[in-house]
């Protein structure tokens, strides 16, 4: 089979970091909105077996099928919408499946329209790279200020990864990750008390369709997966070169997006309550670490989404698995991971001069992490962008050509 001939070791270390990042920086908030509606232990497990069956299905099909690096995820802000909302309304599981499927709708009739796409589209690539160098610039700053809890941890990491960088560059990540878990284990800092093996059952929940529920979770919870989650997703493709400008037509985002609406209204009423377009993770599975070639780099894609279908199954037993490493190893590693997307999306925002300040407001916006209006600040990073680009461009006269 083709794809064992393209995998190698980083592009399988680039998936494990990728599912280890994505996993244990927002299981937490998944928890969190499940019992906000009083999921059971056994509903919380299909949750788990829900997002992990869809997540990794949605993965690994269209990448092997394109063979280009197609990553989806769970909405982690969409789970802290639902987190607040489920508590202050006090809604019912059954209401808040109702409201999955309702938000699913909604996903699946922009993927179809290609409504999304065509906004996309019309977003300045220096803005758009401003959004993703936002978006993992927190990753790599909080790679760094790990070293106030965890000093000796990162120095041995940040020494490991520099050296592997200069000696064997393809290899980085995975003896950086290889040095901080042999670290941590020699000094007993693995939490495996909390690993217990058990498979997940799915438990279905029929829907129930309220105008409240659909006001206060539906809606929310559709505009925050798009503006928060999609947006920066499309970004990181079109920085890695998989977006529609490709030679070969890139990633057919209207498609996938189209896919994870009806993957999410089909497993709502088991837990999966929202699944959408990666950024951070995509960056780690389609940058050069990954595979030094692009073409190959579908396969990091496709081991991403084998693992987040094998936590679906065990759910439990994986989950304490990703979850005894300490928190600091955790985004040091995604940090390092994501140093040259970061570096490679700040050249591409500050380029070109006309729209440098504005890709700058862009990169700042969505830096700070402001929220507002319960969304996130990769939608005003963007929208401020761009009004600073139509305050600054908008019917100014070309420059004369010179003489």
């Amino acid at each position: 089979m083709q794809f064992f001939k393209d995998l190698n070791l980083s592009a399988f270390t680039a998936g494990f970091v990728a599912v280890l990042v994505g996993f244990t920086s927002s299981v937490a908030i998944v928890f969190q909105a499940a019992l906000a509606f009083n999921a059971t232990p056994a509903e919380i497990a299909s949750w788990m077996w829900a997002l992990g069956i869809g997540m990794g299905l949605c993965s690994v099909i269209p990448s092997l099928w394109l063979k280009k690096p197609v990553m989806v995820a769970w909405s982690t802000p969409g789970a802290a919408v639902l987190a607040t909302a489920g508590l202050a309304g006090g809604f019912s599981m059954g209401e808040a499946v109702g409201a999955f499927m309702a938000s699913a709708a909604l996903i699946t009739l922009f993927g179809v329209t290609g409504w999304f796409e065509k906004v996309m589209n019309r977003i300045p690539v220096a803005i758009a790279s401003a959004l993703l160098a936002g978006v993992l610039a927190r990753f790599g700053m909080q790679a760094f200020a790990a070293a106030q809890t965890a000093l000796p941890l990162v120095l041995v990491m940040l020494a490991t990864y520099l050296l592997a960088k200069r000696l064997l560059p393809r290899y980085a990540v995975v003896l950086t990750l290889l040095g901080a878990i042999v670290y941590v284990a020699v000094r007993g800092q693995l939490t495996w008390s909390e690993v217990t093996f058990s498979f997940a059952a799915p438990v279905l929940v029929m829907p129930k369709f309220t105008l409240a529920a659909i006001v206060s979770l539906a809606i929310p919870l559709f505009v925050v997966t798009m503006a928060s989650q999609n947006l920066p997703g499309v970004a990181a493709i079109r920085a890695a070169g998989y977006g529609p400008d490709a030679a070969d037509g890139g990633i057919p985002v209207s498609k996938v997006i189209t896919l994870t609406g009806v993957v999410t209204l089909l497993l709502a009423p088991f837990g999966a309550f929202a699944l959408n377009l990666s950024a951070i993770t995509a960056a780690i599975c389609m940058g050069e670490e990954a595979h030094e070639d692009a073409g190959k780099r579908y396969t990091a894609a496709v081991s991403c989404g084998a693992i987040y279908i094998v936590i679906g199954i065990f759910g439990a037993a994986i989950t304490g698995v990703l979850t005894a490493f300490p928190r600091e190893l955790v985004v040091a590693i995604a940090g390092l991971a994501l140093l040259g997307t970061i570096g490679s999306g700040l050249a591409a925002a500050v380029k070109e001069e006309a729209h440098r300040e504005a890709a700058l407001i862009t990169f700042l916006v969505t830096l700070s992490g402001v929220v507002i209006a319960g969304v996130g600040s990769a939608f005003w990073g963007v929208v401020a962008g761009a009004l600073a680009l139509f305050v600054q461009q908008y019917a100014k006269p070309a420059a004369s050509p010179a003489p």
